[in-house]
Formats: C-alpha cells, sequence, structure tokens
C-alpha cells in the first residue's frame, strides 16, 4: 500500500509549541521560564527542554498549558501533532 501525500504539501516547516511558548505566551503574559515551571509544577530543565524544541509537548504539559493560558489542549496537541508529522514525513515520502 503507497502513501500519497497531497501535493500541496507543506513547505515551511510548523512552530513548535515550544516556540509558541517563547516567542508568544511567555513575553504576553510576562512570564520567564523558572515561573513557568514553577506555575505549571514540572522541573525547570522540562520547560527549558520544550522552550528550546528538546523535547516534544506531553498530553500532560498539553493539560497544564491549557489550564493556565485559557486555551484547550487540542490547541497544544495539534501543534505538536503538526511537528510530528513533519519530522515523520521524510521516512515515508519516496
Amino acid at each position: 500500500m503507497a502513501i500519497l501525500f497531497n501535493e500541496l504539501e507543506r513547505t515551511i516547516p510548523p512552530t513548535h509549541p515550544g516556540e509558541m511558548l517563547k516567542e508568544d505566551f511567555l513575553p504576553d503574559y510576562g512570564l520567564i521560564a523558572t515561573t513557568l515551571a514553577r506555575t505549571l509544577g514540572v522541573s525547570s530543565k522540562s520547560v527549558n527542554d520544550l522552550l528550546n524544541q528538546r523535547r516534544g509537548l506531553s498530553l500532560g504539559m498539553a493539560l497544564r498549558l491549557a489550564r493556565l493560558f485559557g486555551n484547550t489542549p487540542e490547541f497544544w496537541l495539534n501543534a505538536q501533532r503538526a511537528v510530528d508529522v513533519w519530522e515523520a514525513r521524510p521516512k515515508y515520502h519516496r
């Protein structure tokens, strides 16, 4: 079975949820990484790895971020899914 991709594929990588946090949410809310980590109840390393795109967004983190910023877990998970699909494409796209 062949996997077919739409001819209108993305040519620009999707925005990583960590970049969204770092560039949009933290400045808008006047937060820094350590304050965000403390507020979310997670380690500073966890937050820094996410902000610097060294790790993906987990379901638990999506739930925490949604509660803090008043949006939905799906908002965060959809952003992560787009990155995951982008990164997986070279393996399957021949």
